[in-house]
C-alpha cells in the first residue's frame, strides 16, 4: 500500500468491504480496531496499520477490480437476507474476491449488476449528481399513454417521491408492449412504480446497461471481469 495516509473509511470502502457510509457506521459502532485498539472516529488517517473489523483482518489490496453479472430472476441483491432468500453473493462462482454491489437490482428484477472490490468506485457511480445513464428493457401490460410518456422528460412527482428525467422509448406496441426505459437517478423500484402510475404492470425488467458497461450477449448467471 501506499505510504500517502488516508482516511480509514475511505481505506475500508476501497477494500471492497462495504461502502464509506457503513464504514463510518461500524466505526460509530465500535466495531473497528486499528493496531488492536478500538477507534470511534472515521477521520482517523492511516497507512500501514493493521484493521480488524468485528475481528477479522482487512485484507489491504488495492487493485480495483469491477465484474459485470447477469443477475437471474428470484436473487436478492444482499449480503445476508433476513427471511433466508438466495442472495446474488451466494451465487458467485469460488474464485470472486469480496465484492458489493454497485446499486440493487429487486428479486423480480434481472440483467446487468455491477460487482466491485472498491467502494469508492461504487460510490462515484451511484451518485444521481453524476448521472451514469441506466438502460432497461421493459415488458408491459396495459394501455400506453397517448403522450408515449414524453411527460416524464420534465419528471414525475408520484406519492410524494419526485422522480428526475426519465426517457422512454417504445420498442414494440402490443398488448404485451416492450419498452426502452433510461434513468438517469435509479431510485428504489423506479420503474414499477412510474408505470403502475400510468395503468401499467410490468411482467419483465431487464437492466442492460449501466454507465460504459453493457450486458451485451450475457447469458443468466454469467459473470465477466471488466477492469
Amino acid at each position: 500500500m501506499s505510504e500517502k495516509p488516508e482516511r480509514i473509511a475511505k481505506i475500508i470502502a476501497r477494500s471492497g468491504f462495504c461502502s464509506r457510509r457503513d464504514a463510518e457506521r461500524l466505526i460509530a459502532e465500535g466495531r473497528v480496531r486499528v493496531n488492536g485498539d478500538r477507534i470511534d472516529s472515521p477521520a482517523l488517517n492511516l497507512t500501514n496499520e493493521e484493521i480488524r473489523i468485528d475481528g477479522k483482518l482487512l485484507p489491504r489490496d488495492n487493485s480495483q477490480r469491477v465484474f459485470v453479472y447477469y443477475k437471474p430472476v428470484g436473487l436478492v441483491t444482499s449480503h445476508k437476507d433476513e427471511q433466508g432468500r438466495d442472495t446474488v453473493f451466494d451465487k458467485l462462482p469460488a474464485n470472486i474476491p469480496r465484492v458489493i454491489s454497485v446499486g440493487r437490482l429487486d428479486k423480480n428484477s434481472e440483467g446487468l449488476l455491477l460487482l466491485t472490490n472498491d467502494g469508492e468506485f461504487a460510490r462515484k457511480m451511484e451518485l444521481p449528481a453524476n448521472e451514469f445513464e441506466r438502460v432497461y428493457r421493459v415488458r408491459v401490460y396495459g394501455e400506453l399513454p397517448h403522450d408515449n410518456f414524453t411527460s416524464l422528460q420534465r419528471g414525475i412527482e408520484i406519492d410524494g417521491v419526485r422522480y428526475g428525467k426519465i426517457e422512454v422509448e417504445i420498442e414494440k406496441r402490443a398488448v404485451n408492449s416492450w419498452l426502452r426505459v433510461t434513468l438517469f437517478e435509479g431510485k428504489n423500484r423506479e420503474i414499477r412504480r412510474v408505470m403502475a402510475h400510468f395503468g401499467l404492470e410490468v411482467s419483465r425488467l431487464i437492466r442492460v446497461k449501466y454507465g460504459e458497461y453493457e450486458l451485451g450477449d450475457m447469458k443468466e448467471g454469467e459473470i465477466r471481469e471488466v477492469l
